[in-house]
């Protein structure tokens, strides 16, 4: 998977601060792919579906992008057996794609497993012990959250940076648990569409009192960490698991009143009732 600061699906009306509904955490998969054709076609790809230019239900062919995107049909297969994997697409019994819609109830139990998931890592991770180098990178991370959440306004670029700087506590979270099994299962869990741990924070922080929302979750931050450090297992993994509840939350609030430059891709959610 591949870091936020690698992506770069939208254009200047789409900021980066909002791309953290699909895949965000493992960078290693990016850096070998990055630059070739396969990996910017996947880019123009996802642009088209999160931003609503392919709407839900929308059939794909290769051909039909080759002309869209000017490229040959061998990236443009890769990218789109990518985003099938990733979610976004749905395979069609006669061939093609089309652009996948998810139920509220599928995401929540996206959002709820990944809780699930990391909670678990937060056990490990007290159970087992942390190395000093680790935890210093998570405080680390910490701090720089809490300086970009001082600043008096959040403009695109701070919110970037926060957006990047969550997933990287999250990736240090799994890591902490040792375990290369939960760190790949962590990894798929969040590769569902709108389940990494950044999915909905376009509209936690644009709601009334969203920077309050920001502050909240950085504190369950610190007392996760607080908890690994302490090797208080039972209340790391409560901890963390109430942390996902707040990306449910924020998915209601999403569906309420739907702005896709809040949150690109929102329009593939079908609200409940």
């Amino acid at each position: 998977m591949y870091t936020l600061a690698r992506q770069s699906w939208f254009n200047s009306d789409f900021p980066d601060l909002m791309l953290a509904i699909t895949p965000d955490h493992f960078p290693g998969q990016w850096a070998e792919e990055g630059g070739s054709q396969s990996v910017k076609a996947q880019q123009r790809l996802r642009e088209l579906i999160l931003s609503g230019e392919l709407s839900a239900g929308t059939r794909i062919t290769e051909l039909a992008l080759v002309d869209r995107l000017g490229m040959s049909r061998t990236p443009i297969r890769a990218a789109l057996l990518r985003l099938g994997q990733e979610g976004l697409l749905t395979a069609l019994p006669h061939g093609g794609y089309a652009v996948s819609t998810f139920s509220e109830s599928e995401v929540a139990d996206a959002i709820e497993l990944r809780g699930t998931l990391e909670g678990l890592a937060a056990r490990l991770a007290a159970e087992r012990g942390v190395d000093a180098p680790m935890l210093n990178d998570a405080g680390e991370c910490l701090d720089r959250i809490d300086q970009l959440l001082q600043q008096g306004h959040l403009d695109d670029e701070a919110f970037s940076s926060y957006v990047r700087l969550n997933a990287q506590f999250h990736k240090l979270l799994a890591e902490m648990a040792g375990s290369t099994v939960l760190a790949r299962e962590i990894e798929r869990a969040c590769s569902w569409p709108f389940a990494s741990p950044s999915g909905f924070v376009g509209v936690q922080a644009h709601q009334p009192g969203g920077r309050d929302a920001l502050w909240v979750a950085q504190h369950q931050h610190r007392q996760v960490l607080q908890a690994i450090v302490q090797r208080e297992s039972a209340r790391a993994e409560a901890l963390m698991r109430e942390h996902s509840r707040i990306a449910r939350d924020q998915l209601g609030l999403a569906l309420q009143n739907p702005q896709p430059k809040l949150t690109p891709g929102v329009q593939l959610i079908r609200k409940k009732g």
